[in-house]
């Protein structure tokens, strides 16, 4: 938390911590554009900003048009530290640690410890959702396989915001059929709800909208920390379809086969937090708030910390690479975030790619692990049963 207020002035205009929150005032724009029956998607909203999310998001947000207009960046700053700290918490209860005062305090510290990473950073800044949909994803994960909820959270997840629905593939790959049943029937339930209600604006997103990605951002903005948007930074123009979904194609292969052992070998947090990652990665356009994904991976590395002194290392290094750090055009212009450094300087095209680049060396370190654990004979769930 201090270098989240000392890097930058926290009143500093676009970029100080306590003068942010346009995004949270987009979804309070759409909730209250569909209450008084105005267009959700082919009127800008404030700010001249397209609204991109599903029209059962604007149901979700309803509750922010209740809150007073000056005080819904702040209210919802304090939400998204609220759902930090649980997904802090969830991530802890997916290691199979039991909850008490203790944990409860060293969630709160790790929670205002990714307070200062970049994606977390960005995600208070702008007032966006990401944190919680994350703690909806974790809330499923950190239930037992066979509960019938299992598979809520990931649904209502994809039904704000599509991302999440990479989560029924990996529900799928780890053959868990009840909760992919379960995500995919709460994500279709959404959609009847929204179109029950709101049937204009769900056939204009559903046949026009939905398809329309340029209302998000060009492929070559910076900030498009994903595999398309390395193609672009590369190549200076946008990404080609068909490689895209080449390359993409098979680094989601990868990390399912990846994810899927090391599920199965005990390793659940581990698996959950790249399943995350992975969805940013393979998605047409990931903002680099997006990938709030870090959060339960730096629980996991402070876990295993608590056995080997190496691991901190690891933490350090990944702290390091993915921080909210600054750099000052003039006083009144900072931009955050390392994607966003000077194209000039050495090494550019390496900072404009950080996130994904990171993400190559946590898939492969994941892949690392999962060999050890073959190699040391570690039995799956399903070996295990069937010993008994």
């Amino acid at each position: 938390m201090i270098l989240l207020f000392t890097t930058v002035d926290p009143w500093l205009d676009r970029a100080g911590i306590l003068d942010g929150g346009l995004d949270v005032h987009v979804y309070r724009d759409g909730a209250w554009r569909i209450l008084h029956g105005l267009p959700l998607y082919t009127e800008p909203t404030i700010a001249g900003l397209l609204y991109t999310y599903t029209p059962f998001s604007t149901i979700a947000f309803i509750p922010i048009v209740a809150i007073p207009w000056l005080y819904v960046a702040d209210t919802w700053l304090v939400l998204n530290l609220l759902a930090l700290f649980g997904c802090a918490l969830l991530s802890w209860r997916i290691l199979g640690y039991r909850i008490n005062g203790q944990l409860v305090a060293v969630s709160a510290l790790l929670a205002l410890t990714c307070a200062f990473i970049e994606p977390v950073r960005t995600t208070l800044f702008y007032g966006q959702i990401n944190l919680m949909l994350m703690l909806l994803v974790l809330w499923d994960f950190s239930r037992a396989d066979r509960s019938r909820l299992r598979g809520v959270g990931v649904g209502l997840a994809a039904g704000i915001k599509l991302v999440p629905a990479y989560f029924v593939v990996q529900f799928l790959a780890l053959r868990q059929w009840r909760s992919a049943c379960t995500a995919v029937a709460t994500f279709l339930a959404s959609i009847v709800l929204a179109w029950i209600v709101l049937p204009a604006d769900s056939r204009q997103y559903w046949t026009s909208t939905f398809f329309q990605s340029n209302r998000i951002a060009d492929d070559m903005h910076p900030s498009n920390q994903s595999i398309r948007g390395v193609i672009a930074h590369l190549t200076h123009r946008p990404a080609p379809v068909w490689l895209w979904l080449l390359i993409a194609g098979a680094v989601a292969l990868v990390s399912l086969a990846i994810t899927v052992g090391l599920f199965r070998r005990g390793e659940r947090l581990l698996a959950v937090s790249l399943a995350g990652l992975t969805a940013c990665a393979v998605s047409p356009f990931s903002w680099d708030h997006h990938w709030v994904w870090f959060v339960p991976l730096f629980v996991y590395l402070v876990h295993r910390a608590q056995s080997r002194w190496g691991w901190w290392l690891l933490i350090a290094a990944l702290y390091a690479s993915i921080g909210a750090w600054t750099w000052e055009y003039d006083p009144k212009f900072v931009v955050v975030g390392l994607f966003l450094f000077p194209p000039w300087w050495p090494g550019a095209q390496i900072l404009i790619n950080s996130f994904v680049i990171v993400y190559a060396v946590v898939l492969a370190g994941a892949g690392l692990v999962l060999y050890r654990l073959r190699r040391a004979g570690v039995a799956t769930v399903e070996d295990a049963r069937a010993a008994v």
